[in-house]
């Protein structure tokens, strides 16, 4: 079980990183709409793993935006430092993984309505 302050760590970068989504998908991901919806933090605050919704926008794919989070990862980590600099000390290692929680949720839903 995690403990509070990676918790706090967690939803600090989950909430702060989808402000930084949200203001460079224009620029960066071709206007894709990104949320990050879940963030899980190692024990000694080095790696964070987000994953994120994408809604892709025109003839962009999923894997294509995140291809382009991948290439964009040290710039988000930069942006990410800027704002958390002052409640944590070492800034996490990004790894972007893609949500399929809906889509493993809709799949269930639909195998119940066949039975």
């Amino acid at each position: 079980m995690e403990n509070s302050r990676l918790q706090k760590v967690a939803r600090l970068i989950q909430k702060d990183m989808g402000d930084i989504l949200r203001i460079e998908a224009k620029n960066l991901f071709c206007g894709a709409m990104i949320s990050v919806t879940k963030v899980t933090v190692s024990t000694d605050l080095a790696v964070a793993k987000l994953y994120v919704s994408i809604l892709p926008l025109g003839q962009i794919s999923i894997e294509q935006v995140l291809l382009l989070i991948q290439k964009n990862k040290k710039t988000l980590r930069n942006a990410l430092a800027q704002r958390i600099k002052h409640q944590l000390r070492i800034i996490p290692n990004l790894s972007f993984f893609i949500d399929d929680s809906l889509d493993y949720a809709e799949n269930i839903e639909k195998l119940l309505k066949q039975k």
